[in-house]
């Protein structure tokens, strides 16, 4: 049993979390920065422990400091989010070591699914397709360039220990190979300390589609349907929804039924997301696995009922599987919109400062999962996500209209955000009609007018 769970992160994270261990009777207790202390998770969580200063090096990053924190609250759990240390096979062994049950996959599952060479053969072994690739690290850039002309240009460039769509260039021959292989491999280093590389087919005009899956100790895997992450930039995912729109019944069976055999080959526990590329024939290439809860988890509880975060916990305990995919409905469709503190007429650039005022949008079918109030400082130390705002319907076409709507309604004053951007996407013709790419962020442009769609 867990009596007492840590809270390793932040933001609306740390919130969902501190709610799930309401619901099923677990003391919990945020570990947070300095710059952290007064916010909303802090607030409502059963204790609080300080980490240490505003930077992430030396808080949320710290492993020494999270197991001190642990120590001093008696904790015999840590849940660790997404994000900072919710992928690092040497926290979560420690805290096994130190008889602190880790919220998530096995350390040995973390370590192997980090790095993205070792995923790709393992996923070949279980008979999931995968894109033409290197079947080991690239050596130089000579090495690159041969295996990237046996393949056929365009090619991703990727970090082996890349995540969260850092760490992926396109690149579109030899010359720009040469320009790109240095920079990739010195930013391979900085963001993943592991300057290793390797090389994939480009896969043109392509959906991005992640399945849901859920195991446990006692050999059971189950799939809880799939997620469409299409709408990105620069490899970052602004707006995900559930069920994809218009992919194909055998397509969302066989990437279902794929998601559950790699599950059940790896000896999967807890949470984890199938991650697949689908091309406009409807081919379709594994990329990766996320040993972790998926900053877009709200889309699939809102179609299936499911608290994903408290199974993620109840595993951790033991406890089996609660159902079968048959026992697991799905209904309707939901919209997520992530707002974050960017400018999207600055080219993005991050944003900060105080909200000075908050309205949180409501009505049928919405949610939101966020961490302002008012008075809420938001520091440039961290990730500029401010809130998710998730729409459910019982059709697409509800479900987008009611986000559309309660994107207008999102007043956050003092913190530049992005909510103007979303509306424009979701507008967008090719997003409507649900045959978008990552490119509609760039062709969508917002429009300064009030909404010109009925409410739904």
């Amino acid at each position: 049993m867990i009596d007492t769970l840590l809270v390793g992160n932040r933001g609306e994270v740390a919130v969902r979390i501190v709610r799930a261990c309401r619901l099923l009777g677990i003391r919990s207790v945020v570990a947070h920065s300095a710059a952290d202390r007064d916010t909303l998770p802090v607030r409502l969580a059963d204790d609080r422990v300080c980490l240490g200063p505003a930077r992430a090096g030396h808080s949320y990053l710290s492993i020494p400091a999270l197991l001190y924190a642990c120590a001093r609250v008696d904790a015999d759990a840590v849940h660790p989010g997404y994000g900072f240390l919710a992928e690092d096979p040497d926290f979560a062994a420690a805290c096994r070591d130190s008889g602190i049950a880790w919220v998530g996959p096995s350390p040995e599952h973390v370590a192997l699914l980090g790095d993205k060479i070792a995923t790709r053969d393992e996923m070949a072994r279980a008979g999931l397709p995968v894109a033409p690739g290197s079947r080991t690290h690239v050596t130089d850039l000579a090495d690159a360039t041969r295996q990237a002309r046996d393949i056929g240009y365009p090619i991703a460039l990727k970090a082996a220990s890349g995540g969260g769509g850092r760490g992926v260039l396109r690149v579109d021959g030899d010359d720009h190979l040469a320009e790109c292989f240095g920079r990739a491999g010195a930013s391979a280093r900085a963001l993943f300390q592991d300057g290793r590389l390797y090389v994939e087919k480009w896969v043109e005009h392509a959906r991005h589609v992640e399945v849901q899956v859920l195991g446990d100790r006692h050999g059971n895997a189950i799939s809880l349907g799939e997620r469409d992450c299409s709408v990105q930039r620069r490899n970052r995912k602004l707006i995900e929804e559930s069920p994809a729109p218009g992919l194909a019944v055998a397509v969302r069976e066989a990437l279902g039924d794929l998601a559950v055999r790699a599950a059940r080959h790896l000896g999967l526990r807890n949470l984890a997301t199938v991650e697949f590329l689908v091309d406009d024939r409807g081919e379709f290439f594994c990329t990766e696995i996320n040993p972790r809860l998926q900053v877009e988890h709200p889309v699939t509880e809102s179609v299936t009922g499911q608290d994903l975060v408290a199974w993620m916990i109840r595993e951790a305990m033991g406890e089996p599987v609660p159902c079968s995919r048959d026992d697991v409905w799905s209904r309707g469709h939901a919209v997520e919109a992530r707002i974050t503190a960017e400018d999207p007429e600055r080219d993005w650039a991050p944003g900060c400062g105080t909200v000075h005022d908050l309205v949180v949008p409501g009505g049928p079918g919405i949610r939101v999962d966020t961490w302002l109030t008012p008075g809420t400082a938001v520091s440039p130390h961290y990730d500029p996500l401010l809130a998710k705002v998730v729409s459910w319907g019982p059709d697409r076409d509800t479900a987008r209209r009611r986000l559309v709507h309660a994107l207008e309604e999102f007043t956050c004053v003092g913190v530049t955000h992005n909510a103007e951007a979303l509306i424009a996407i979701l507008r967008h013709d090719e997003f409507s009609g649900g045959e978008h790419r990552a490119g509609v962020v760039d062709r969508a442009r917002p429009r300064r007018t009030a909404s010109d769609e009925g409410a739904p």
